[in-house]
């Protein structure tokens, strides 16, 4: 018994979560999550990259 109110109270809360419009700041998130970092450093270039940048 009792799982009647819980389970309305997840339903309530996820309609919320899904329908509500989250004014998300994407810079600053960016920002938080160190994204800044150039391509680089997060993806050190492939031996087929290197190739042809000494082909040009």
């Amino acid at each position: 018994m009792g799982r009647g109110r819980a389970k309305a109270k997840q339903t309530k809360v996820a309609r919320q979560l899904k329908y509500t419009n989250h004014n998300i700041d994407y810079d600053r998130l960016r920002e938080e999550l160190g994204a800044d970092a150039s391509r680089e450093e997060i993806y050190p270039p492939t031996g087929s990259e290197q190739e042809s940048e000494r082909a040009q």
